[in-house]
């Protein structure tokens, strides 16, 4: 295998209004909304050729939000500074930044939606 397997993620939300604003506040980021969908999509940035993989925040019937499920990791500059933020923005920190060795640095949030959310910075 020549590529990263995750070519894509999904966090479902129940409120994407409420979803949004907490993604672009916590990351210092503008999502983009999909408007050639029956499915309200509102889209990570993405540059084809770098690190990482493309997502998006989706309301559907498919999927509900909460803490059981797969847990993806946001990369970050410095996961410290999310975590300074997460509370004034209606999530909760989970767990705080820790060193994973050579790996760099991770913490969990949990978001407006319920969703745990891993953070991953290299310092």
């Amino acid at each position: 295998m020549k590529y990263n397997p995750t070519v894509w993620f999904e966090i479902y939300v129940s409120d994407m209004e409420r979803a949004v604003r907490f993604y672009q506040s916590l990351l210092n980021i503008e999502l983009t909304k999909l408007t050639d969908t029956d499915t309200e999509y509102f889209m990570f940035p993405y540059q084809e050729g770098i690190e990482g993989s493309g997502g998006a925040l989706v309301k559907s019937h498919e999927g509900a939000p909460g803490s059981a499920g797969s847990r993806i990791y946001l990369a970050c500059s410095d996961c410290a500074v999310q975590i300074s933020k997460v509370e004034a923005i209606g999530g909760r920190v989970v767990s705080p930044k820790q060193s994973i060795g050579e790996f760099g640095f991770c913490a969990t949030i949990e978001d407006t939606e319920g969703n745990v959310i891993g953070l991953h910075s290299m310092q």
